[in-house]
């Protein structure tokens, strides 16, 4: 099990949506002296994204230093525009792993960035599941009639400067490659140089106060593949009287499956909300393949039929909870970059379960057991076909789950 280092006496302050999370972000853009860093897999450029990008170029242009990341699936284009007004107001930024024409038969170029994190001037840092995109707005399906359903914390302590760290070594990679790519040897030699000293923690004093226990839990493909699944599994193993879960995507792999079917088995209520509207063929497909086994066990299964749920949200006994960018699904557990937050505080799990039970209760349709046992061959065979495909990518990846 993976050691999670929980910073004490952090200020935790739950985001709900596009428009909480950005104002938010903004503020402290604005009143930012020396440093601001933003990762993101979609950024957007509707009105909630300008509102966003503007306040990047204000900073720049009085002398912060300012660096954006996006990936190359969820941001495919910078409108030329905006990457003009960037590179006059000095706003430095990467697009992660562009995709080419040949990138389909490159399976580690599979693997994206979909954390969502931010930090200003190493003392403030947001993480969540929300990316610069309206709430009100689909890449995919256009306008939305209600809103998408997603979180973000916001932490004031010492565990923004462990987001600084991370946010500045992803950065010196990124850094490192580019100039590798464009043959500067001698610069990236020196990058690396630079990468073997390590970061500095920067930033203000501990919040002040009683405060959270907080800590930034990372998936990467090196050091940190599997910290966030084994701090679910963790948190699902201790758990006494309840477990309540908001996933997006959901398939979880055996050892989390079997931690919730234990976890319902020894009368913990084991309450998980899911997607209930089509968006995904493998996702939407693929999760009906669990339910039966986790049904079986007593675990009780929501589909979210408000709108589009996007969170990635979990609460135990009204005392540990996290926010974060990381699916149960393989996409998240195995390929993908993300970055979660774990909160142990009553006060904020108990708010977020609230908020989770309200959509649960009445924006969501219960799945009964025997309705999902007689479901027809037509459907059952889409959702093997589903995990069959999802497996063979796994597979052509070199990943198992």
């Amino acid at each position: 099990m993976a050691h999670t280092r929980f910073n004490p006496h952090q200020q935790v302050r739950l985001l709900q949506g596009a428009v909480e999370l950005f104002a938010a972000v903004i503020a402290e853009v604005d009143a930012s002296l020396y440093q601001v860093r933003l990762e993101t897999y979609i950024f957007n450029f509707d009105s909630q994204g300008e509102r966003l990008a503007y306040a990047l170029v204000r900073a720049a242009e009085r002398g912060v230093a300012v660096y954006l990341v996006v990936d190359g699936v969820g941001t495919p284009l910078v409108p030329p525009a905006w990457a003009q007004r960037f590179a006059a107001a000095g706003v430095q930024w990467h697009q992660f792993s562009p995709v080419r024409y040949w990138s389909v038969f490159v399976p580690r170029l599979w693997r994206r960035l979909h954390r969502k994190l931010c930090v200003v001037d190493g003392a403030v840092a947001f993480c969540g599941g929300i990316n610069v995109l309206d709430d009100f707005t689909d890449p995919r399906y256009g306008v939305l009639p209600n809103p998408r359903f997603d979180f973000a914390v916001q932490v004031r302590g010492l565990l923004a400067q462990d987001v600084q760290v991370a946010m500045e070594q992803f950065w010196a990679r990124l850094e490192i490659v580019s100039q590798v790519g464009h043959r500067h040897w001698k610069q990236a030699q020196q990058l690396l140089v630079q990468a073997a000293v390590g970061p500095t923690k920067a930033g203000g004093p501990p919040a002040p106060g009683d405060g959270a226990y907080a800590a930034l839990v990372l998936r990467d493909n090196l050091r940190h593949r599997s910290n966030i699944e084994q701090s679910y599994r963790k948190a699902i193993a201790d758990a006494r009287s309840e477990v309540l879960i908001a996933s997006a995507y959901f398939v979880p792999g055996r050892k989390l499956r079997h931690a919730l079917a234990h976890a319902a088995q020894r009368g913990v209520r084991v309450q998980v909300l899911l997607q209930g509207r089509y968006e995904y063929f493998m996702q939407y497909h693929g999760a009906r393949t669990v339910y039966g086994a986790l049904l079986d066990a007593g675990v009780e299964i929501y589909e979210y039929t408000g709108g589009f749920l996007h969170a990635k949200v979990a609460v135990v006994d009204q005392r540990w909870a996290t926010v974060g960018s990381s699916n149960l699904d393989p996409l998240s557990l195995l390929l993908a970059r993300e970055a979660n937050v774990m909160v142990r505080d009553g006060p904020f799990a108990k708010l977020l379960r609230q908020r989770v039970l309200d959509a649960l209760q009445s924006k969501s349709v219960r799945v009964d057991q025997n309705t999902y046992a007689t479901r027809g061959p037509w459907q059952r065979g889409l959702d093997m076909l589903a995990l069959g495909s999802m497996r063979a990518l796994l597979f052509i990846t070199g990943s198992r789950y």
